[in-house]
């Protein structure tokens, strides 16, 4: 094989942003916003690339794509399937994108023109893999591997209708098993694996792996400026939002890659939107623009979720359903996506992209061993020494308290206090909680609980319309010491 030229493009929890969107970037100690993404621009940096080398372009998608935005959820990804197919992706795998349940992705996987990659979920009952492991593809003559793995909290942390009747592992085994085939029975000259584990999980693995050439990475929403090299692997991983768009460019002989340029483009307001992609979004998104658009109230908070132990987004959140309920504590996961709301209007397709999964607000009783021990668990899962232990998103999200705790302390025992309405905890006691899915409160903690006859939706736009403004700063919730 002469030297050939390859471009590697990579979009990673897009989370079904479709259009531009406000989105979070630090400069110095403060926050600022400006417009992102949009697939219509991202659709015009994937066409240049093309343009410029023909035959040389791969496009892969590190899966939690068709969930996370109300025009997606309402019909289950199904608008976006013209989107994706004619954007020409080579491959994805799949998290969130189970939330429809594993019989919808499967349905759905085949009707896209690209496979769904997992070598890691298999049919409980058959131990048969669900989706393929491994495509090939050829590229400048050059004969290249794509092989999926897809996020193995699914059976794990996720709700049961995400993973029922498949189940994950982390995928370390099977890599190796994969690669050596598509190495010696496929004759592949280039390795590349699409991976939904999170950052930490994937450089372990990368360490572990051998013969891989490039790694793309998702989950973590890491902006991966320079990437990294790991036994021999390329990883890069993209932002998230379809804020951002991966691109290395490599050159590959008999010798292996010799040369390669990695760059985090994003998708900025000075791009020009591809006129087939963006009707497609327009089509998809107008019959919900004026419902979504319609202005509830205005928040002097800049409101966003990119902090690893507590957000302003999900304060605002854990207040309206506290103040509905009247609990003493408030719990929700601690969910990565949705992109910010600058301070100033809210919108009903803000609210929706605060809480897309829209779930019923339940009440229980915990007592305060209950909730030490349970955020002991969550602490761990979170900042585990050992990133396969680590599990989730961030710290989950919690009000009433506040917690003082060490991150370098082994599993339970970071805690060092913990107050309760200003008060210690007291182990014995009772206390009233609210609460968002089973992320919020576990099955195995709790008594007396109860789910109520109303959406996280209806509640926190009830209380932002109730307020008109509304404020939601930080607490001091959660504090590593």
């Amino acid at each position: 094989m002469s030297s050939s030229s390859l471009t590697i493009l990579q979009i990673n929890d897009l989370h079904g942003y479709l259009e531009p969107h406000q989105e979070l970037f630090w400069s110095g100690d403060h926050p600022e916003f400006r417009e992102t993404g949009g697939l219509a621009r991202m659709a015009t940096l994937i066409s240049e690339a093309r343009s410029r080398n023909p035959d040389g372009v791969i496009l892969l998608d590190n899966g939690d794509t068709i969930h996370g935005t109300y025009p997606v959820v309402s019909d289950r990804g199904a608008s976006l399937k013209p989107i994706l197919n004619k954007l020409g992706f080579d491959a994805w795998t799949a998290h969130w994108d189970f939330a429809y349940g594993p019989e919808y992705l499967k349905q759905y996987a085949n009707e896209l023109d690209y496979p769904l990659l997992a070598v890691n979920c298999y049919d409980k009952e058959t131990d048969e893999l669900v989706f393929k492991p491994y495509t090939i593809l050829t590229r400048n003559n050059v004969r290249i591997a794509i092989i999926g793995v897809a996020a193995t909290i699914v059976d794990k942390v996720m709700p049961e209708s995400f993973h029922n009747g498949v189940k994950l592992t982390i995928g370390e085994k099977e890599l190796r098993h994969w690669i050596k085939h598509v190495r010696e029975e496929e004759k592949a000259e280039l390795v590349i694996v699409v991976s939904h584990l999170g950052y930490p999980q994937e450089l372990k693995l990368l360490s572990r792996v051998d013969g891989i050439d490039v790694f793309l990475s998702g989950h973590t929403h890491n902006r991966i400026r320079s990437a990294a090299k790991v036994n021999g692997a390329i990883i890069i991983q993209s932002g998230c939002h379809g804020s951002f768009l991966g691109r290395i460019d490599i050159n590959i002989d008999d010798q292996g890659v010799k040369h390669y340029k990695h760059r985090l483009l994003e998708v900025d307001i000075t791009i020009p939107q591809d006129p087939i992609i963006r009707k497609l979004v327009e089509n998809a998104v107008k019959p919900h623009r004026q419902m979504l658009s319609s202005i509830i109230g205005e928040t002097r908070t800049n409101l966003y979720r990119n902090n690893v132990l507590e957000s302003t987004m999900d304060n605002l959140l854990l207040q309206a359903i506290q103040s509905y309920t009247g609990a003493e504590l408030a719990f929700s996961n601690g969910w990565r996506y949705g992109a910010p709301v600058p301070a100033g209007p809210i919108t009903v397709g803000d609210i929706w992209n605060i809480i897309p999964v829209n779930p019923p607000v339940s009440i229980c009783k915990l007592t305060g061993r209950e909730v030490w021990d349970m955020m002991e668990q969550n602490l761990e899962r979170t900042f585990a020494p050992d990133p396969y232990d680590q599990m989730g998103g961030y710290v989950k999200r919690c009000m009433g308290f506040n917690l003082y705790f060490k991150i370098e302390n082994p599993a339970g025992k970071r805690i060092t206090r913990l107050f309760i309405g200003g008060k210690p905890v007291i182990f014995d006691r009772k206390y009233t909680a609210c609460y968002l899915t089973e992320q919020g409160v576990r099955a195995d903690y709790g008594s007396d609980k109860r789910v109520l006859d109303i959406s996280a939706v209806d509640v926190l736009t009830n209380y932002i319309m109730d307020h008109r403004v509304v404020e939601s700063p930080l607490r001091n919730t959660i504090n590593a010491v």
